[in-house]
């Protein structure tokens, strides 16, 4: 994105060899083999047959919670799948066996999903509170994610790893110990505050990376726009049935339309000009993409039904149409006195015979 937003990755992966070694005192098994190397076979042949775990298994076998797994997601860590079942998300049994084979395993890990509160990244990078929040709210720092306390104050959290990287630059030694530039404290004095708008990058990111479908792209970028930007870009109300249906879930704090639930779908939504500018390029881009992907889909119109199907040699005959529920089946006309014909057979036929 354009302005003033700093995005800082320390997402690096390493791959390492991971040898057996048999130990005295290791368990074997009758043949010989350690345990362990036999569990390690086990799963690198179901990782061969595409094996895919829960999300909540593979925070177990990593030795993660399940909100750091999630940050490993978001973070860009670890990868995930779509599930066929359409249960969401798994993970793949050779991902997780990659993550447990990388040198230092769960220590680093841990450190890469670790996010820490502002006063925690204070002390990381050794300014007071005060300054760290201004300078999260120019944008330095990105966060990761946020939550609301019981007095509804968003709360923001930023990776360790990416504070540490910030803090170990010398060109960042400047706003660690100078003054704040005069055009940017007055910016922040007026209410500059970028933590949404860098969340939003980072998350939007992380929505593209699970996406398998370019409807699935577009909407993750429509997901960021408010609906009313989303209907002047996609006028036709079948394609924004189809990028609704795509849409990314999104974990609301609270129940829908409480304070809480509207606090997180103002911080969700774009509210700056050149953002929303961005993201209604990309996705007039992504869109076309989309259409030329696959068209949304439209429901089946009824033809009516024609009197020269029945003429077309070999058509099957049109049933007869069924009269409206409620009434009852026309059936011949009643007999009356308006011939002669009909005059015997109702009541002056039976007076003249009587009177015969």
């Amino acid at each position: 994105m354009s302005g003033d937003t700093v995005t800082q990755s320390a997402t690096h992966t390493t791959t390492a060899t991971h040898t057996t070694t048999t130990e005295p005192g290791t368990p074997t098994t009758r043949g010989g083999t350690p345990a362990s190397a036999r569990a390690a076979g086990a799963v690198r042949t179901a990782g061969a047959t595409g094996a895919t775990l829960a999300l909540s298994r593979a925070a177990r076998e990593l030795g993660l919670k399940r909100s750091e797994l999630d940050l490993a997601v978001q973070l860009g860590c670890l990868r995930t799948v779509v599930d066929d079942g359409g249960g969401g998300r798994r993970v793949t049994r050779a991902e997780v066996d990659r993550l447990r084979a990388e040198k230092g395993f769960p220590e680093t890990l841990r450190e890469r999903v670790d996010a820490v509160g502002t006063k925690a990244a204070a002390e990381i990078l050794g300014v007071p509170p005060t300054r760290f929040t201004r300078l999260a709210r120019l944008g330095l720092v990105t966060p990761v994610k946020f939550s609301l306390n019981r007095y509804r104050a968003v709360l923001w959290f930023y990776p360790s790893a990416e504070l540490r990287q910030f803090a170990a630059d010398e060109r960042n030694a400047p706003w660690l110990t100078e003054r704040v530039p005069e055009d940017l404290r007055r910016r922040l004095d007026g209410g500059l505050d970028l933590r949404p708008r860098n969340w939003r990058g980072r998350h939007l990111g992380a929505l593209l990376r699970q996406a398998d479908d370019p409807w699935s792209r577009a909407a993750a970028t429509a997901s960021l726009l408010d609906p009313v930007q989303v209907a002047a870009i996609v006028h036709d109300p079948h394609e924004r049935a189809h990028l609704h249906f795509h849409r990314p879930a999104r974990t609301d704090h609270g129940t829908p339309d409480s304070p809480a639930a509207l606090i997180t779908a103002r911080i969700m939504t774009a509210d700056d000009p050149d953002e929303i500018a961005w993201l209604r390029a990309d996705l007039q881009r992504s869109l076309g993409e989309a259409r030329a992907h696959r068209l949304a889909p439209r429901p089946r119109r009824k033809v009516p039904w024609s009197p020269a199907w029945d003429e077309t040699p070999g058509a099957t005959p049109r049933p007869a149409a069924r009269p409206p529920r409620g009434r009852r089946r026309p059936g011949p006309p009643a007999p009356g006195a308006g011939t002669a014909a009909e005059g015997r057979r109702g009541l002056l036929g039976w007076l003249r015979r009587r009177h015969h």
